[in-house]
């Protein structure tokens, strides 16, 4: 019996965004997670005596600043060289983007499969061959997998891709295919990269996104790693999620639906947050924390948000190495306002206009042309995966109702003084 490690989406001293506006936030942590969860992998490699160790792309995140990136990869390859365990990789999106990383000189148990053409290693010993292609550059739109051979029945065969498949939420569509299409090269095991949440698209045969291994941001949440796989005679016997992340991020939700007492906001944050802490099993927790459900607090939270920030901020601090990345307050309020109020007086009509708020997509984009002049002038690094300029849907909604329950209390407020 055998076992590999397939691994993707490295992303090499690639920042965490979201805990830099606060003073004491993990620094060492955000600077080098990258590093520490690829440490942890090489050490996965080694411990467990893989036979062969895969990289499905994304190893860097565009150009380095300098040549420290490429060199702490070197050193780290030559630990496994060492060990006696060869590496096979691809070049995804972000490698791609970068000139310094086609001039770095590879130790000679690291194999990265050409951008030109796909290309096949086979390790007679094993019984394995090992087929792939890098991208030529950082938008690759066809779909590499139509020049893929077909695989050897008297071998295992591994296809290595980085590839958004038939397209993923929240990442481009590169390199496009269908498993229908994977499925037709008569491979044992297809080893993907791009995506950055972990997911098994099949197991006949298996086609696995073993997901990033390490979070960025809070898009990235969960448990992150990479994927060992046991192979006994030609065939998959286990394929086992190991974690390496050393910072984890976290989306709390916490329903106030049966809470009615603003002295009981503290306790109960204190044992959401303690919960998330214990499924991050001891790693730094970065939390964003939403207050939702229908609540008699709904007003007094909006009224003295700024209040409940910091009180919640403390609340986390409290416990150790949690930090709130952001505080959403999407709660509803129990009963319309101004419901007194004559069905045809002016302020029940500005009323109906403020609930009725909607932000329409043809209105966002007419401001389109004047956001992506402001986003050309922007460094490379504010960009990415989470861009500022492409909320999600989310965002989106919490910025909806924050902006009505501004419009909703200055109206109340005026109601009152009309009245």
């Amino acid at each position: 019996m055998l076992t590999f490690l397939h691994a993707a989406d490295i992303h090499l001293d690639s920042p965490l965004r979201g805990l830099e506006v606060y003073q004491d936030a993990p620094v060492e942590q955000i600077r080098w997670a990258a590093r520490r969860a690829f440490d942890n992998l090489i050490d996965l490699a080694i411990d467990e005596e893989v036979a062969f160790f895969l990289l499905a792309g994304d190893l860097y995140d565009g150009d380095w600043k300098d040549y420290n990136t490429g060199i702490y990869f070197v050193n780290r390859m030559g630990r496994l060289r060492e060990a006696g365990i060869p590496v096979f990789m691809v070049s995804g999106n972000h490698d791609a983007a970068s000139q310094i990383t086609r001039a770095l000189n590879l130790p000679d148990n690291v194999t990265l499969f050409s951008h030109k053409k796909v290309e096949t290693r086979i390790l007679d010993h094993l019984g394995v061959a090992v087929h792939g292609q890098s991208f030529s550059s950082r938008a690759v739109t066809d779909d590499l997998t139509r020049h893929y051979p077909q695989g050897d029945p008297g071998l295992f065969n591994i296809g290595l891709l980085h590839t958004s498949l038939n397209g993923r939420p929240g990442h481009e569509s590169y390199a496009p295919c269908t498993l229908d299409a994977l499925r037709s090269k008569g491979y044992q095991y297809w080893a993907l990269g791009h995506v950055h949440q972990r997911e098994e698209i099949a197991r006949d045969p298996w086609v696995v996104f073993p997901g990033n291994i390490q979070g960025r941001h809070i898009r990235e949440t969960g448990a992150k790693g990479c994927t060992l796989v046991s192979v006994d005679d030609g065939q998959v016997v286990a394929v086992e999620q190991r974690d390496l992340d050393v910072l984890r991020w976290s989306l709390c939700r916490l329903d106030l639906g049966k809470c009615d007492k603003t002295e009981s906001l503290p306790e109960m944050v204190r044992e959401a947050l303690e919960i998330g802490r214990e499924e991050a099993e001891g790693r730094p927790l970065a939390v964003r924390l939403v207050l939702e459900g229908t609540t008699a607090l709904h007003g007094r939270l909006h009224e003295n948000s700024a209040h409940w920030h910091e009180e919640f901020r403390a609340v986390a601090a409290s416990l150790g190495d949690v930090w709130l990345e952001k505080i959403l307050f999407n709660t509803l309020k129990e009963q319309l306002p101004f419901e007194d109020f004559e069905d045809d007086s002016p302020l029940a009509a500005l009323r109906k206009s403020v609930e009725g708020l909607h932000f329409e997509s043809s209105r966002l984009l007419d401001l389109h042309s004047d956001f992506e002049q402001l986003r050309t002038k922007l460094p490379a690094e504010l960009l990415g995966d989470d861009d500022p300029f492409s909320p999600g849907e989310e965002e989106l909604a919490a910025l909806r109702e924050e902006v009505k329950e501004l419009l909703m209390a200055r109206m109340q407020q005026g109601g009152r003084h009309a009245y």
